[in-house]
């Protein structure tokens, strides 16, 4: 009787998945800040350099579960319902985690709490858990929108990359140049909501009015805060963010699965 061929668990997509996000975050985490910098509302405080590296090591670990459920879902879900499926059912898991970070490392970067410890603690005492998901609706959606058309583009990318290679696997190299144009492309199509979102998140570094909601934002950006190119700030320096972390995170991916297939298919001989 034919034995099927060993192929990754739940638990080899979570490390993989987890591992690749986690170090492409940490790596990229200065380029993330530089993103929120140019995207906080006007009248934030003066900000130091040393804001780019505020919060690295602790925020991103926050990192590690946001790629660990967001491939692992797409992984099991896409075999059963396809890749736009998988992907929004992933990019929806991973908010578990992703709002939570958003919340700590943007507020860190902008300065309004001095440390990791201090912004979790003032946070729980003001808000409980509800305060570390603040922003959650412009977050949802923007991070479903955009993990969606990424991986369906990697998806339908990757699928064109091997009927022209006649290979069963992508090549890190092809994993890395196919993740960024993916991201590129998402990251543009998403730009307004992005903005939106950060501003809510960082609005009390402001001297200026507080928001009252996600429509307010967008109505107060769109009438005295620039117009329509108000939701388009930081654009470039979120390209320069997103592209090569999603590059970094399916190169990493790739490799790591591959590791841990060829380790359980020795098991199996």
């Amino acid at each position: 009787e034919d034995v099927p061929p060993p192929s990754l668990t739940v638990a080899d997509r979570l490390l993989a998945g987890g591992t690749a996000r986690a170090a492409a975050q940490c790596v990229m985490y200065p380029a993330d800040a530089l993103r929120t910098l140019a995207q906080t509302r006007g009248g934030a405080g003066s900000l130091r350099s040393s804001s780019l590296l505020s919060g690295a090591g602790t925020t991103s670990a926050f990192a590690y579960g946001i790629g660990a459920l967001q491939f692992a879902v797409f992984g099991t879900v896409a075999p059963l319902a396809g890749p736009l499926a998988a992907s929004v059912c992933g990019a929806a898991a991973s908010c578990l985690c992703s709002v939570p970070q958003e919340v700590l490392k943007q507020r860190l970067v902008t300065g309004i709490y001095p440390s990791f410890g201090e912004a979790v603690r003032r946070i729980w005492t003001a808000q409980g858990p509800s305060g570390f998901y603040a922003g959650w609706l412009p977050t949802v959606s923007r991070n479903v929108p955009f993990v969606a058309a990424t991986f369906t583009a990697f998806a339908a990318l990757e699928a064109r990359a091997l009927r022209a290679s006649g290979e069963e696997r992508l090549r890190p190299s092809e994993s890395v140049a196919i993740g960024m144009s993916s991201a590129v492309l998402a990251a543009t199509l998403t730009q307004p909501i992005d903005v939106v979102k950060t501003r809510l998140m960082t609005q009390a570094a402001s001297a200026l009015p507080p928001y009252a909601g996600v429509r307010d934002c967008a109505l107060t950006m769109l009438r005295t805060e620039g117009g329509p190119a108000a939701f388009y700030a930081g654009l470039h320096q979120r390209i320069l963010y997103a592209g090569p972390l999603w590059a970094l995170q399916f190169g990493l991916n790739v490799r790591l699965s591959q590791a841990l297939l060829e380790r359980r298919r020795a098991a199996a001989e």
